[in-house]
Formats: C-alpha cells, sequence, structure tokens
C-alpha cells in the first residue's frame, strides 16, 4: 500500500519540471554570487585585446554561415533544396525558440518558418531533414567529445569524471540509432510501438521510408565537426582576448562539458549551469577565478548570447513591413507630446539668451506657436499615418521639417530637433508604405470650410478694431492699426501690445483669441475631413449584377453578392462587378469577383485602384482556394479562415453503420409526432408568421444576432418568394426551419438561415437536411454547400496568426461550438474546400476583425 502511495506520488513530480528550476535557481546563485567578480571584470575588458575579440565576432558569422550550410546538405539529403540564406534565417530562428521552450534544441526543431513553409515541400521529408540534422548535432559531439576528452585525461587525470557525460551522450546516440535502424527494418521497437501508439506509426512511417542520400549525410556530418571545433576556437579566443596563457586541452574539455550541459538542460540552454561548470574547469587548469569567468561570459557572448541577438533580428527582420509602418506612428505621436512639453515647460536661461541674439521676441514667440500647433498636428497626424495615407505622410514630413527648425528657434532646442531628425529619416525610410492618395474633393472641401470661417473671423476682426471706441484700449485705431492687430490677433501672439481697459476690451481680447484657435483647429482638421461616401459615386446596379451572376457564377455565395447591404463596384471594360462593405477605412469584398475567368486578375486590379483614390484599403474575405491565384500578382497575404462542407447528394444515403446515428435521430422524431416538410414558393402570410416565431425564439433563447454579408437575416420579402423546409409537430406549430436560396452555382444548393425553437426535439437539424437531399435530387442538381465551418482543420499553420487560430480553435473553451458544427457537418459532408481572408500585410490585420464585425452587422 506504501509502495504504491509512493509510487502515486512520483507520477506527479515531472524531472524536466525538477530539472529546469535547478538549472534557474543554479543560474541566480551563480550571478548573484559573483557579482563582485562580474564588476571586475568590465576593467578587463577595457583592456582585453579588440582585435581577439572581432575574430571571435568575426568566427560567429562563421559558425552561423556553418549551421545554414548543415542546413543545407541535411535537406539534400532528403532530396529538398533550400537557399542557404532560407537555412541560415532557419537555424538564427530555431536558436532562438530553442532558448524558451522545454527541451528546447529538439522541441525547436519542429518549428518552419513561413519562406520554407511556402514551398510545399512534402512534410515527411522536412521532418526527415529536420531529424538528421539534430541527429548529427548528437553524433559529431560524441565523435569530437571522446577523442578531446582522452586527450584531457591523459594530460590532466582530474577529468575522470568527464566520462560519465560522455557515457550519457554516447547512450542517447546509440538508443537513437538503434530507433532508427527499427523503424527502417520494422522490428520489435517499431512493433512495440505501433501496438502502443498506432497513430504515432502512421505519421512516422512517411518519414522513415524516405531514401537518404549518403553523400550528403556525410556532408552534413563533416560540417558539424567543424562547428564543434569552432566552439574550442572560441574559448582559445576568449583566452587570447585576455591577454592569458592559452590553453587548447582547458578549451577542449570545457567545450565538450558546455555543450553536455546545454544538451541535458530542459530550459535557457543551460543558462548559469554552463557559467558555474565552465568557471570550475578552468579553475582546475591553474586559471585564476576572475579569469575563468570572464573567459566563460566572453564565450557565451560569442556562443550563446551574439547568436541569440542575431535571433531576435532575424524575427524582426520578417517583421520589418510591420515595424516600418508602427515605428514612424509611435514616433510622430512622441515627437507631438515632446514638441507640446518643450513649449510649456521654461526654456534654460542660456540657450534663450543666445537665440534673442540673433532672432526678436516676435519671432521666437512664432516659433513657439508653430512648434505647439505642430505638435497638435502631429498627434492627429499619427492616427492617419497609421492608416497608410499618402496624405497622412506628406503632412507628417512638413511637420517634421518645421519641429527641427522651431525647435531650434525657439529656445535652441536641439534636443528636440534631433529626434525629430530622427523621425523624418523613419519616415522617409517607410515612404513606400503609404500608398493611399489624396482626394482633391475631400481635401477643396476642408480647404474651403477653413477658407470661409478664416475670411469671416478676419473680417470681423478687422471690422471691430476699426470702429471700436478709444475708451476701450486707449487707442483710435486706423486701417494699418486694425489690420495689424487683426494678424496679431489670429497668430495668437502672447503679447500684442493691447491693453484692454474696460471690462469689454478683456472680453473683446479673450473672444478674439477663442476665434483665433478654432481658426486654426478648422485648418488642422481640413487636411483630415473623411471624404464622404455618396450612393451617387457608386450606383447600385443589382439588375445588372444579377444577369452577371446568372452569366458567371460560380459559388453560392454569388446570392448573397446581390443583397441591399452591399456596395457594387463595376468598371466600363468589363463585364463583372465586386461586390463589397466599407468599415473603418476597409473596402471588404465578399470572396472574388463575378465575370469571365480571364477577366477577373484586371477587374481586381481596377477595384485595387479605386479603393487607392478613395483612402480605402483592402481585404477579401472567404476566397477559395482556386481563386488565391487571382490575387498573386498583388503580393498579397493569406489567412486560412475555415472550410466549406460539401455533400455529395447524388452519393449520399442513409445505409451504412455511420449513419446510423442520423436514421435513429430521424425515425425517434416520426415516432413523437414531428413531420419534416418541403414548402416552396410563394408562401402565405400565415407560415411566415410561424417561421418568424421560430426565428424570435431561436435568436432569444439562443443568445443569437442577426448577421449578414455573407449570410442573410430574417427577411419576410425575401422568404416569401423562397421554398421553405420545415418541421411540424402534431399541433401543425413550426418548430424548425431552413430557406433554401436560389441556386447560383452549377449544380449546387444551398441553405441560409436553418433555426429551430428550443422545445424542438435533438433530430430536427438532421431531418432538415435529410429533406434538403431529397429536395436537391427532385431539383437534379448534385451538391448542397452547407457553409463554412470556422477555424477547422489548420494542419499545417502558415503562419503566426493561423498559429494563433488553431490554438484558439483546439484550446480555447469559448470556441468549442466550431468543433461542434464542424462535427455535426462531418456526418453528412464528403468535400472540403478552403477558405481564405486574403490582405495587404500584417497591420491590416490586426485592423481586420473590427472591421470584419462590422461589415457583418445588418
Amino acid at each position: 500500500m506504501k509502495i504504491a502511495k509512493l509510487s502515486n506520488i512520483f507520477t506527479f513530480i515531472r524531472w524536466k519540471e525538477i530539472l529546469a528550476i535547478v538549472v534557474l535557481l543554479l543560474a541566480f546563485v551563480f550571478f548573484r554570487s559573483e557579482r563582485h567578480e562580474l564588476a571586475s571584470i568590465g576593467p578587463q575588458l577595457k583592456n582585453s585585446k579588440i582585435g581577439w575579440i572581432l575574430a571571435g565576432i568575426f568566427l560567429v558569422f562563421i559558425y552561423i554561415f556553418l549551421q545554414g550550410l548543415m542546413y543545407v546538405t541535411s535537406f539534400r539529403s532528403v532530396q529538398l533544396n533550400v537557399k542557404l540564406s532560407d537555412s541560415i534565417n532557419l537555424f538564427l530562428k530555431r536558436n532562438l525558440l530553442s532558448v524558451f521552450l522545454p527541451a528546447g534544441g529538439v522541441s525547436s526543431l519542429a518549428y518552419l518558418p513561413r519562406n520554407i513553409r511556402i514551398k510545399e515541400y512534402k512534410s515527411s521529408k522536412i521532418h526527415q531533414a529536420s531529424a538528421i540534422y539534430g541527429f548529427v548535432g548528437f553524433l559529431t559531439v560524441l565523435m569530437v567529445g571522446i577523442p578531446l576528452i582522452l586527450y584531457a585525461v591523459s594530460v590532466n587525470k582530474a577529468f575522470n569524471d568527464s566520462w560519465i557525460g560522455v557515457v550519457s551522450l554516447s547512450i542517447i546516440v546509440l538508443v537513437l540509432y538503434a530507433i532508427f535502424i527499427s523503424f527502417r527494418k520494422k522490428n520489435f521497437i517499431y512493433r512495440f510501438i505501433e501496438k502502443k501508439s498506432p497513430k504515432i506509426i502512421s505519421s512516422v512511417d512517411e518519414i522513415f521510408n524516405n531514401e537518404i542520400d549518403r553523400k550528403y549525410f556525410w556532408y552534413t556530418v563533416a560540417i558539424s565537426v567543424i562547428i564543434e571545433f569552432c566552439g574550442v576556437f572560441h574559448l582559445l579566443i576568449a583566452m587570447y582576448a585576455f591577454g592569458v596563457k592559452a590553453s587548447f586541452t582547458a578549451a577542449a574539455i570545457s567545450y565538450v562539458i558546455s555543450i553536455l550541459l546545454m544538451i541535458v538542460s530542459p530550459f535557457l540552454r543551460g543558462l548559469g549551469a554552463v557559467e558555474f561548470s565552465l568557471t570550475y574547469i578552468l579553475s582546475n587548469f591553474g586559471y585564476h577565478h576572475t579569469e575563468g569567468l570572464g573567459i566563460t561570459l566572453l564565450y557565451r557572448f560569442f556562443e550563446f548570447w551574439l547568436p541569440l541577438l542575431l535571433g531576435v533580428v532575424a524575427y524582426l527582420w520578417s517583421g520589418r513591413k510591420l515595424f516600418a509602418r508602427l515605428l514612424p506612428v509611435l514616433m510622430i505621436s512622441l515627437l507631438g507630446i515632446i514638441n507640446i512639453l518643450s513649449v510649456i515647460t521654461p526654456a534654460l536661461a542660456n540657450r534663450l539668451s543666445i537665440v534673442k541674439n540673433y532672432f526678436s521676441i516676435d519671432f521666437i514667440h512664432i516659433s513657439k506657436m508653430f512648434t505647439l500647433l505642430s505638435g497638435v498636428l502631429l498627434l492627429v497626424t499619427s492616427a492617419n499615418l497609421f492608416k497608410g495615407t499618402k496624405r497622412a505622410w506628406y503632412f507628417a514630413i512638413i511637420l517634421t521639417v518645421s519641429s527641427i527648425i522651431f525647435n531650434l528657434t525657439k529656445a535652441l532646442d536641439y534636443e528636440e530637433s534631433l529626434f525629430a531628425l530622427l523621425t523624418l529619416g523613419l519616415l522617409i525610410y517607410s515612404r513606400k508604405e503609404y500608398t493611399f492618395k489624396v482626394n482633391r474633393v475631400s481635401l477643396q472641401r476642408g480647404f474651403g470650410w477653413f477658407a470661409g470661417i478664416f475670411i469671416s473671423i478676419f473680417i470681423f476682426n478687422y471690422l471691430s478694431f476699426y470702429f471700436i471706441d478709444k475708451s476701450h484700449f486707449g487707442i483710435d485705431f486706423n486701417r494699418e492699426e486694425a489690420l495689424y492687430y487683426t494678424f496679431h490677433t489670429f497668430l495668437l501672439f502672447k503679447d500684442t501690445g493691447l491693453v484692454p481697459l474696460t471690462g469689454f476690451a478683456r472680453d473683446f481680447e479673450k473672444l478674439n483669441n477663442i476665434l483665433g484657435v478654432i481658426s486654426w483647429l478648422v485648418l488642422i482638421f481640413s487636411f483630415y475631413r473623411t471624404n464622404s461616401k455618396s450612393e451617387e459615386d457608386n450606383k447600385l446596379d443589382h439588375d445588372n449584377a444579377r444577369l452577371l451572376v446568372e452569366e458567371y457564377g460560380s459559388s453560392s455565395l454569388d446570392y448573397f453578392k446581390l443583397t441591399s447591404d452591399k456596395q457594387l463596384f463595376f468598371t466600363e471594360d468589363i463585364a463583372g462587378f465586386l461586390a463589397y462593405r466599407i468599415a473603418n477605412g476597409f473596402a471588404v469584398v465578399l470572396e472574388d469577383p463575378v465575370c469571365a475567368e480571364r477577366d477577373k486578375v484586371h477587374l481586381i486590379e481596377e477595384f485595387e485602384n479605386y479603393c487607392k483614390n478613395k483612402s480605402l484599403k483592402t481585404s477579401y474575405y472567404r476566397v477559395g482556394e482556386s481563386e488565391l491565384l487571382y490575387f498573386s500578382p498583388f503580393k498579397k497575404q493569406r489567412l486560412f479562415i475555415g472550410q466549406d462542407a460539401i455533400l455529395d447528394a447524388e452519393k449520399f444515403s442513409l445505409t451504412g453503420k455511420d449513419k446510423k446515428s442520423i436514421r435513429n435521430a430521424v425515425n425517434a422524431l416520426e415516432k413523437a409526432g414531428f413531420k419534416s416538410e418541403i414548402k416552396y414558393a410563394p408562401q402565405d402570410e400565415i407560415l411566415l408568421d410561424k417561421i418568424q416565431n421560430v426565428s424570435n425564439e431561436w435568436l432569444r433563447e439562443f443568445d443569437k444576432k442577426e448577421i449578414v454579408f455573407a449570410e442573410g437575416m430574417f427577411d419576410r420579402d425575401i422568404l416569401k418568394n423562397q421554398d421553405l423546409i420545415i418541421i411540424t409537430n402534431g399541433e401543425k406549430d413550426c418548430v424548425a426551419f431552413l430557406n433554401i436560396i436560389p441556386h447560383c452555382a452549377l449544380d449546387e444548393c444551398s441553405y441560409d438561415m436553418i433555426r429551430k425553437t428550443e422545445q424542438a426535439p435533438n433530430g430536427s437539424i438532421d431531418a432538415l437536411i435529410i429533406r434538403l437531399v431529397e429536395y436537391t435530387k427532385s431539383k437534379q442538381l448534385k451538391f448542397i454547400n452547407m457553409g463554412m465551418t470556422p477555424m477547422a482543420e489548420i494542419e499545417q499553420p502558415n503562419n503566426t496568426a493561423e498559429q494563433i487560430l488553431k490554438f484558439a480553435y483546439q484550446r480555447i473553451g469559448s470556441f468549442k461550438h466550431y468543433q461542434t458544427l464542424r462535427n455535426f457537418k462531418e456526418k453528412y459532408a464528403n468535400v472540403w474546400e478552403n477558405k481564405y481572408l486574403v490582405y495587404n500585410n500584417d497591420l491590416d490585420l490586426l485592423q481586420l476583425p473590427t472591421a470584419l464585425n462590422k461589415v457583418m452587422k445588418p
């Protein structure tokens, strides 16, 4: 009993987690205990030989090059060609991940960057190439480690214990080799795993059945051996850099021990444990403790920290377009805040006195005013810059240049000017990211408002000053003086020279200041006046669109392209159209164009140009796999969002063991007195009342909301002219229904709403689908499109967004209803068509969820 309890306790103890905690604690203890020695390394580094440090850094790049070359030969050994640049990128990213993943050296091999995934290599061969890379890494540590330790032991008897590590590594390599041979020959290990986990066997059979090119395999081994010696040389270089006696024996044994620790470390690649061990080993070779610590840390900089940093750079570089769009926005916002703060805080007296020697007080005041104004404008500009408008980019350039100049002329604030100069450089670097053109009509309307308000305020101020009584300011204003003080008021000069003598004069002065501020605000927002979309600009010719769908329709979603919530885009020279809605600066298009196949790319190009002129971004929702090629010329990105479930009505049958649950559900429904029937259009008002009651209850009791765009909402006028399938109880009350939409695709039937009451029996939806199959056959149609199942079946994510969607679908409880929907449709569907969201760049992907949410609202 006690033994059983003890075994239960040990089942809860995870040795990997314990080892990870021990390593982390060791890292903490090491760096904490060595803080004084670490402080003394600074002066040593200052006195170190910079030439050797540069040589070490150069060797790091050779090391990374060799790692990339090792990946190339690993892939070539399984007949896959990978560019050296792609393989170097693969190594840097996997190396970075290996630091943070549990058992990172092995688990990071599962990661593949997008530039390799998109080549659509056979996944089994990719996994085999990665396995070869990992296995050879273990093998060469053994090949190099055993001779080095033999040599070290013969020189220094203190390292007999090193055999423990080498023997452990040998056992690991031999076990891996035994598993490999067993899977190739399918002997006892293979049969044991096949019996215990048949799923694993089915997935790895392909990997072990692939042939290996032995020539490239041995090339991989040779490169890996050279890589091992790079580590030894890094330790030697660290010794030379600190000016201590270099020992090949010490470097060799230290390197082997560090590699062994990194292999067995479950987390952070032996951080702390490696430093502790190497410092101890070097001290055994006669190095002073501080010297050993310095050599260890410099070696770790070469072998660990610098490759890690380059891995971060590799990740940032892959997202450089997103970085190039976001950083200028952030910098512009910060520059706006800096400009405002620099005006409202007191200037440095010594700098201000220098400026006063060159500029008048009035000019300094103008500089302050324009700095403040540019600060406000920059904050407004940052929001528009985020949208990618060319107008905002031009305006940001002007404001940044003015910030450089006026920060210097107002109080010699060169720090602010340098920050503005850096921001200007970023804006110029990212200029290609801003493509949306200025809408001249919108701009003219904005300036029209400004001109009208400015002229009104100017005339009011001029006439007020000219006719105001002398008693209020003690001045009898003539024409020139009235004009002078009007400009001073408009430019918001702090000291106009006017002294108000009465209460009216003080109120009049405040009023003028308020009017001046209003004028400037109108000027600011005139730059950003949004273009109001006029129905006259996009006349919806639904009759023409309906004819085009009849001629070129190829999708069940073509029906929803004709609904009233859509705007339609036509061109003069192409017989076709696009259906879209606008939200949050996006024109969200439903699928691809409706037109002849030869014209689709040209129609998309026309629409893209139209949207650029309207300062709109574009995205295309629920694009099919075969239609993605139409978007290739535009260098757009894609995101897998789900699959359409297609039921082959001709082949569908209720016979067979797999359809037993459906038969039972339908039979139970009929026995309970419920009846399913088809109601052909037109529908009478009584039936419409009944199904509306069902719809209302479905929305209320199941907490649903009407959505549109790729679906329809309950509309009596539309449903009146559609065929329906309903389920009624013994009292002839309707408890469930679906509406059959007009088929726009050849040989394909589809439904839109499928709704039921809370009292509807469990088999109601199954009964509706079975009746729909009968309806489809009676209309001599072949297929039923059951609609899209979101997020399901993301087997190999192509990007981070798809990885997140896959994780959410599998792990997050609120997404379980998608899995339930998938399970239901799998009972019927035998064809699954991938659907994608097509968009411009990663930055758009951050904004698209809210835009899609808006376009789907009625």
